[in-house]
């Protein structure tokens, strides 16, 4: 069916069940009519902390090391069921790192930059350590729910009845989604790059593997890496995802197309690490690194770009508004 719709169709019979009415906003001294901030204030907010980031990027590769370390000193049933969810719960954090990379926002040098970033971590973190994702995205910020969105779908039908929201999640802690995932890079092995990407994959993966081998067994890598990245990260990838567009639709005001929830430190650990949940302002100037998102959130507020009318108070809240009672 979706096949036999025009973009502009699917926008209007998919998109905006959960778009909130929202006050013009005609600029600021510091912000312009769209939200975007002004000269000075904009320089300011750009500016990357490369120091901070370093401290940043070590902790997150730390992080799994870490939990496999605990998991064999306190080699019990339930440290290894928590040992699970927080390598997942790592596994999400160093996507998050990859997805500031893939803004050029991680370090002030491009090719320090891209080096950490996407060839080391994106590689490592379940990906091909290519420029794809960064591609991608990059169309997501452009038009959010465009003809070239990549996500399209994935925001799409919000509010969702119960039932289908927990065939979705089943989905994904069953290793459907990651399977589904997966798939694709093992067809069309014939075409020359898409084979350079496969292959990529696999040896950053026979890395890790390796790095599991020698340290500990491989054993270990299945139960502690692999298995959650297809079951536990898949689910806060997809609970992170749905919070920040769900529901919403394409338009230029980034007010229509990204959902604003308050934020709180318990989210900020499990799902949402990084200031990754300050997404409308990430949406209003996707080159302010993470660490100034708060500073142009609390502009936002302050300025009247965010009325009251948008605040979702928290995460529980929204999750039960994407669910039709």
């Amino acid at each position: 069916m979706k096949e036999n719709l025009s973009h502009d169709e699917m926008v209007a019979s998919m998109t905006g069940g959960m778009v909130m009415p929202s006050k013009e906003f005609t600029g600021s001294s510091r912000l312009h009519p769209d939200g975007r901030p002004k000269k000075a204030f904009r320089d300011d907010l750009r500016k990357i902390s490369n120091s901070k980031n370093s401290f940043s990027v070590i902790l997150s590769l730390l992080f799994p090391p870490l939990i496999v370390w605990v998991t064999m000193i306190y080699s019990h049933p339930l440290v290894w069921i928590f040992s699970i969810f927080a390598m997942g719960i790592a596994q999400n954090r160093l996507f998050i790192i990859h997805h500031e990379a893939a803004h050029r926002l991680l370090f002030s040098n491009q090719k320090i930059n891209d080096v950490i970033g996407i060839r080391l971590i994106g590689w490592l973190a379940f990906g091909s350590g290519s420029h794809g994702y960064r591609i991608g995205h990059i169309r997501h910020h452009r038009d959010e729910f465009g003809p070239q969105e990549p996500d399209f779908v994935l925001y799409s039908f919000y509010p969702i009845p119960k039932s289908s929201m927990g065939r979705k999640l089943l989905r994904d802690l069953s290793g459907v989604s990651a399977f589904r995932i997966l798939r694709p890079r093992f067809q069309r092995l014939n075409d020359l790059r898409h084979l350079r990407l496969t292959i990529s994959f696999l040896s950053g993966q026979m890395m890790v593997a390796a790095f599991f081998w020698i340290f500990s067994n491989l054993t270990t890598y299945l139960f502690l890496w692999i298995i959650p990245w297809v079951c536990v990260y898949q689910f806060l990838n997809r609970i992170r995802a749905i919070t920040e567009h769900g529901g919403m639709t394409q338009s230029s005001d980034r007010r229509r197309t990204t959902h604003y929830i308050r934020q709180n430190r318990l989210a900020n650990f499990f799902f949402v690490p990084l200031n990754v949940g300050y997404h409308l302002a990430h949406h209003v100037d996707m080159l302010v690194p993470y660490r100034n998102l708060p500073l142009l959130d609390k502009a936002l507020m302050e300025d009247g770009y965010i009325s009251p009318d948008l605040i979702w108070p928290n995460y529980r809240s929204l999750w039960k508004a994407l669910i039709l009672k």
